[in-house]
C-alpha cells in the first residue's frame, strides 16, 4: 500500500486539525495503521496506532483525551483529529502501516511503509 497524508496546515493554540490518510494499491483493512511525528529538531515519535478492524487503539500519554485516531476501511482513509493543539504539537505529522505485525506497536521499527509527512504548525 502506498500512502499519502494530507490536512496539515497553520492553525491557533487551542484550535483544532484533522489529517487524513489515503492508501492506495491495496486495502487499508489488510494493514494496521499509526501516525507519528517529527518536532522541529527532534527525532520521530509514536503518536497514535489503529487495529486493522478499527476496534483497538493505543495513544502517547500526551495525547490522550485530544487526539483521536480513526479509520474508514471502505475509503481506504485513516485520520487523526486533533483538539486542543499546544505549541509543542508543531511538527511533520506521518501515517505508517504494516501489514504483518503486533496490533497497538508503538514502534517505528515495525511499521514497513511510511506516507510523505503533513505539517502542521501551532502558533501562539
Amino acid at each position: 500500500v502506498q500512502l499519502q497524508a494530507s490536512g496539515g496546515g497553520l492553525v491557533q493554540v487551542g484550535g483544532s486539525l484533522r489529517l487524513s490518510c489515503v492508501g492506495s494499491g491495496d486495502a487499508m483493512r489488510n494493514y494496521i495503521m499509526g501516525w507519528f511525528r517529527q518536532p522541529p529538531g527532534k527525532e520521530r515519535e509514536f503518536i497514535a496506532t489503529i487495529s486493522r478492524g478499527g476496534g483497538s487503539t493505543n495513544y502517547v500519554d500526551f495525547v490522550k483525551g485530544r487526539f483521536t485516531i480513526s479509520r474508514n476501511n471502505a475509503e481506504n482513509t485513516m485520520y487523526l483529529q486533533m483538539n486542543t493543539l499546544e505549541p509543542e504539537d508543531t511538527a511533520v505529522y506521518y501515517c505508517a502501516a504494516v501489514r504483518f505485525g503486533r496490533s497497538g506497536s508503538r514502534a517505528e521499527s515495525e511499521y514497513r511503509t511510511w506516507g510523505r509527512g503533513t505539517l502542521v504548525t501551532v502558533s501562539s
